[in-house]
């Protein structure tokens, strides 16, 4: 399954190992255990930071296609 913006956050980091840390570089502390992480999209939780989530999905999917998930 790939990530897209309109996914949960919490569902996105169930997808597969290693997600968390592009999460955390693009600057959306959620990863580690935020509340919010468990109702709001990535989507939202892009506009609330001014993250570039286009570009963050790219780099989730293409971790998940090489990690084979």
């Amino acid at each position: 399954m790939k990530a897209s913006k309109d996914m949960i956050i919490a569902d996105i980091l169930k997808l597969g190992e290693g997600i968390a840390p592009y999460f955390m570089k693009a600057g959306l502390r959620c990863a580690s255990g935020c509340p919010s992480a468990q109702r709001e999209t990535l989507e939202e939780a892009g506009i609330g930071h001014g993250v570039d989530v286009d570009a963050l999905i790219v780099e989730i999917n293409a971790h998940l296609e090489a990690q084979g998930a």
